[in-house]
């Protein structure tokens, strides 16, 4: 059973439960409210059991500060609900994750990693299904890399982890020139690493931490610089066919993840190889949807909502649409209007 089928209230009683067992798990609520959601469920699955979810405790980790670490705030918990409800929304409706799925979830040390992995243990405590989470760091070997700080991080949250070891670093410097942009190649390597080692491991589903605002990015990325109409899906067959990636965070905006990063202490490590980089292609894009946003707010959204709203007839893509056997149609109802003069 996948989490998508759990989800839409119009397939059945665990769908309802499901989403009220979300509301009642993601919600500061009252218990007249939780007793009611409890005979809503009841009233779906008749004598059946309803299972009483909780949010987990706020962990502190031996990398952040203690004093900065209690209680959430109101507005904390408003975005650490959100977040999760989002994540949860694009896992089910992209079909990411499925009852006994193993998933990688590639760890880089910076604030999208880090808030979907938090993200994905919060939705293995409360979803209707089983599933592994394993998480992977790659070490590139670039100069000051904090190699300590992903373990200890990992073995404070008793998650099980890998570290992959390859020198791209070395290659990288060595093919391109000083001062051009690293990160196509850097992102090539780094991938085709990883998706070999997820096969090794067994890994059925390999997560990346690309959010909202990065899949439009690249939409206008590949439109102003290549020539195409395509972005990053939320879920992906790889073209060797024996690796799957899902993006959960496909939903959430990097303003809020920033946000939430900011206010958990994340140990984030910082990017030494092109994090300097000026110039950059998706810089310059960035701060073009930063400034739309400022002038019309919600734009980012809609462009999203664009990419799940397509229609290949009012494009001009003849591998999409058959424009060459458009004709009229003879059956179709004549709009003429007799004018009858009085």
């Amino acid at each position: 059973m996948s989490l998508i089928a759990v989800r839409s209230v119009r397939q059945g009683a665990i769908g309802n439960v499901w989403g009220l067992l979300a509301k009642a798990s993601c919600q500061l609520i009252h218990s007249s409210q939780v007793q009611r959601l409890r005979e809503q469920a009841r009233s779906h699955i008749g004598t059946r059991p309803v299972l009483a979810v909780k949010c987990p405790a706020f962990r502190h980790t031996p990398l952040a500060d203690p004093s900065a670490m209690g209680t959430l705030t109101v507005n904390q918990n408003k975005l650490q609900k959100r977040l999760r409800r989002l994540a949860g929304e694009a896992v089910a409706d992209f079909n990411m994750i499925e009852d006994g799925d193993k998933v990688m979830v590639c760890l880089s040390g910076g604030k999208d990693s880090y808030t979907m992995l938090d993200v994905l243990l919060h939705l293995q405590k409360v979803a209707p299904i089983r599933f592994e989470i394993v998480a992977v760091n790659m070490d590139q070997k670039q100069p000051g890399f904090p190699e300590h700080v992903l373990p200890a991080y990992l073995k404070a949250l008793g998650v099980a982890y890998h570290i992959v070891e390859k020198d791209t670093y070395s290659v990288v410097k060595e093919l391109i020139p000083e001062g051009k942009t690293t990160c196509s190649l850097c992102s090539r390597l780094r991938r085709g690493t990883l998706y070999t080692f997820a096969d090794e491991i067994g890994a059925t589903k390999m997560a990346l931490g690309h959010h909202r605002d990065d899949i439009v990015e690249t939409f206008f990325l590949n439109m102003f610089f290549n020539g195409s109409l395509k972005a990053m899906p939320p879920k992906l067959r790889a073209d060797d066919g024996r690796n799957v990636v899902i993006r959960p965070l496909a939903y959430c905006n990097e303003k809020d993840i920033q946000a939430y990063s900011d206010f958990k202490q994340f140990p984030i490590i910082p990017c030494n190889l092109c994090g300097s980089q000026e110039n950059l292609q998706r810089q310059v894009v960035k701060d073009m949807l930063v400034d739309w946003e400022r002038k019309t707010p919600g734009r980012t959204e809609s462009i999203f909502r664009s990419l799940q709203n397509v229609q290949p007839s009012q494009l001009a893509d003849r591998n999409l649409f058959d424009f060459t056997s458009l004709k009229i149609d003879e059956s179709a109802a004549s709009r003429f209007v007799n004018v009858v003069n009085l």
